[in-house]
């Protein structure tokens, strides 16, 4: 999932990535022959490093860093001459999907080295020379010259890097310019960074090195730019999100569900079946009981709930179900285990799908890998929360749901308490990836790196999903609350609910801004994540009808498109990657003062002053009374008075929802 990078320190480098090495190497300045922080920069976004041999095998991304003769760079031991065999296993390694990463230098014939007839199999060209740039230059040193950027999702955040020392670069036409000399160098608009494909890999090219070691890697954007270009060097990842069923099992599941898919079109809105249908429906009634007892082996764990299932369905008179003694049973709260299996039966209906309190049977398979599991115990406690995903399920959610709770079970008595809520990451991940894709192709917007390998693995979206809605959920309960935070059982105005999703999701961003820091990998996915779902799935999907969490994402956009750090120019969509992080967190602001000042408010005082904060960036109806403040006095009655869509689609959504229709329909339903 995060990629393997492998430095070769065998042929003469100059650099190296253990900063013990580069002492000896250099004990007068190790700086200048260390590359161990940006190792270290790349372990923190989540890559394997290591150093050593062409021993290609499993490895990703292989980084070349500058090899040379010892008698012009203190080096390490070996040949700066790779042989033929070498330059053909690279090439091969490139080819089948590998990225290679090549730091040359300044006057390149002089090291003794054959990165030239190495780059040439990749069309690309060393050229002889040293650039000079007295008008763009770092600290007015002539040969210290200022890169001049191209565009791209490559160089998000990454716009600014110096070049000490450079040589330049002959670009084939594949290839992008990442950065090039000036027009006021000598010589002027010569490449002096590119990136290009080959085969199924990538390429990418330096004519320097000392813009990555120690002593200048912090200077402008180069820590950005260095994890740029080896996550987007990096091979894509396979999927491994998924597990092969048993198929003894899965032919079981194949008849259970045949058997309620039967029976559902018997059962009223309620559950009950009528008394005509009464007879086929206890024959199917028996059936389900049947395979239950034959799947329960299966699932040892659940057994009580297993045996309690086939008691709820023997003492069901088919009117309306009651399934509160198995639902006491049901623990996955308890059992958060990654990769245990549970089978789930009630009666239910399913969020965002079918209404109806029918039958649906669920396979599914618990996430719980010992990273969140870690996190979930060191400051984001939150028991509840069971993140699972998809083996088979029943017609109910061949829709857009993607929550499975214990609320929705028909049951003759609501529970005191609900002690767990079950979220299908893997259905959330790909429907995320999915709309995602199709929006930035759509828009016209360059991906950075890291967003581009999150849209191409489903196990790291799916991954990222969990971490996501676990920080997520515990924040409905944390913070300055005015209100139930779980208010969606209240009758309020539809905003209240899109401010407090909204503002979850918010915190989850700037937690994962922290995280981010303290070394977590997925953190900067997260990130990632709720921007793009929020941008561009939640807006244009559902019916316009109170749609609080489109909302929410309409409100993101225009907070971000007023403070320009979202742009749309010339049909095409740009994001100001350095400045996203900070909107949000001004965003958040907004939000939490609000919150904050509530709980000193009246009731509608506090729906109002969520309505103008509201409307201060997304424009309401021009019909609504509550833009007018013609509302009635009573609660209810105001509540009545909103418009079915009282904050419509701007022209830049209305468009979009157009020609992402029917992206967005595929999802229904769709399986990781």
């Amino acid at each position: 999932m995060f990629p393997r990078v492998l430095f070769d320190e065998t042929h003469g480098q100059a650099w190296t990535i253990r900063r013990e090495l580069a002492e000896q190497l250099n004990p007068g300045h190790p700086d200048d022959s260390s590359y161990a922080r940006a190792a270290g920069h790349l372990r923190r976004l989540g890559h394997q490093v290591t150093a050593g041999g062409l021993d290609l095998d499993g490895q990703d991304v292989l980084v070349i860093a500058h090899p040379s003769d010892p008698r012009f760079e203190k080096v390490l031991p070996g040949s700066p001459v790779y042989s033929a065999g070498e330059l053909d296993a690279i090439e091969e390694f490139v080819r089948l999907g590998g990225g290679l990463v090549v730091l040359a230098e300044e006057e390149q014939d002089k090291y003794g080295n054959n990165l030239r007839e190495l780059l040439q199999r990749f069309g690309v060209g060393v050229e002889h020379t040293t650039v000079r740039d007295v008008a763009r230059s770092h600290r007015e040193v002539a040969t210290w010259v200022l890169g001049t950027p191209g565009s791209g999702g490559l160089l998000a955040g990454a716009s600014r890097a110096c070049f000490y020392r450079s040589g330049t670069l002959v670009a084939p036409p594949s290839a992008q310019v990442l950065f090039a000399s000036s027009p006021s160098a000598s010589p002027a608009g010569a490449p002096l960074a590119v990136a290009l494909p080959y085969g199924q890999g990538r390429v990418v090219v330096f004519a320097d090195s000392d813009l990555f070691g120690d002593d200048s890697i912090d200077d402008y954007d180069h820590l950005a730019l260095w994890g740029n270009i080896v996550t987007w060097a990096a091979r894509t990842p396979a999927d491994t999100s998924g597990r092969s069923q048993d198929p003894a099992k899965a032919a079981l599941f194949g008849e259970l569900k045949a058997a309620i898919e039967e029976l559902r079109p018997l059962q009223a809105k309620d559950g009950s079946v009528e008394p005509a249908l009464h007879g086929r429906a206890r024959e199917l009634v028996t059936r389900i009981s049947a395979t239950v007892e034959k799947l329960a082996p299966y699932f040892p764990h659940d057994a009580a709930y297993l045996a309690q299932v086939r008691a709820d369905l023997a003492a069901w008179d088919l009117g309306v179900p009651d399934f509160l003694r198995s639902l006491d049973l049901f623990h996955p709260d308890t059992q958060r285990v990654d990769g245990l299996e549970h089978l789930v039966l009630f009666p239910m209906y399913t969020q965002n799908g079918n209404p109806g309190r029918n039958f649906e049977a669920v396979w599914l398979r618990t996430i719980w890998p010992d990273w969140i599991a870690e996190l979930e115990s060191s400051g984001y406690d939150n028991p509840m929360f069971v993140p699972i995903a998809f083996e088979d399920f029943t017609a109910g959610y061949d829709t857009f749901s993607a929550v499975l709770f214990p609320e929705t079970v028909s049951v003759a008595a609501k529970p005191e308490k609900f002690s767990w809520g079950g979220i299908f990451a893997d259905r959330e991940a790909a429907r995320f990836r999915v709309v995602s894709e199709a929006a930035a192709k759509t828009l016209k917007l360059d991906l950075p790196p890291d967003a581009e390998r999150l849209l191409a693995s489903q196990q790291l979206a799916q991954d990222v999903f969990v971490m996501w809605d676990l920080i997520h959920d515990r924040t409905h309960s944390h913070g300055d609350l005015p209100f139930d935070p779980f208010m969606i059982k209240q009758r309020q105005p539809y905003w209240m609910y899109a401010l407090e999703e909204l503002r979850c999701d918010l915190t989850a961003y700037g937690e994962a801004v922290k995280l981010e820091a303290q070394g977590v990998a997925h953190a900067r996915f997260v990130q990632l994540a709720i921007l793009f779902d929020r941008l561009f799935r939640f807006p244009i999907t559902g019916e316009r009808v109170r749609n609080y969490d489109g909302l929410g994402g309409q409100l993101l956009f225009a907070y971000l498109h007023r403070n320009d750090i979202v742009r749309w120019t010339d049909n095409s969509l740009s994001i100001d990657w350095a400045r996203v992080a900070d909107g949000i967190a001004d965003l958040r602001g907004e939000v939490e003062k609000l919150y904050r000042d509530g709980i000193d408010r009246a009731k509608v005082a506090h729906w109002l002053a969520a309505y103008e904060l509201v409307a201060e960036y997304v424009e309401p109806h021009p019909m609504s009374a509550w833009k007018r403040r013609e509302l009635p006095e009573e609660n209810k009655a105001m509540v009545d008075a909103v418009l079915s869509d009282e904050f419509p689609l701007s022209m830049f959504y209305e468009a979009l929802r157009r020609k992402l229709a029917a992206v967005v329909e595929s999802t229904r339903g769709i399986r990781a």
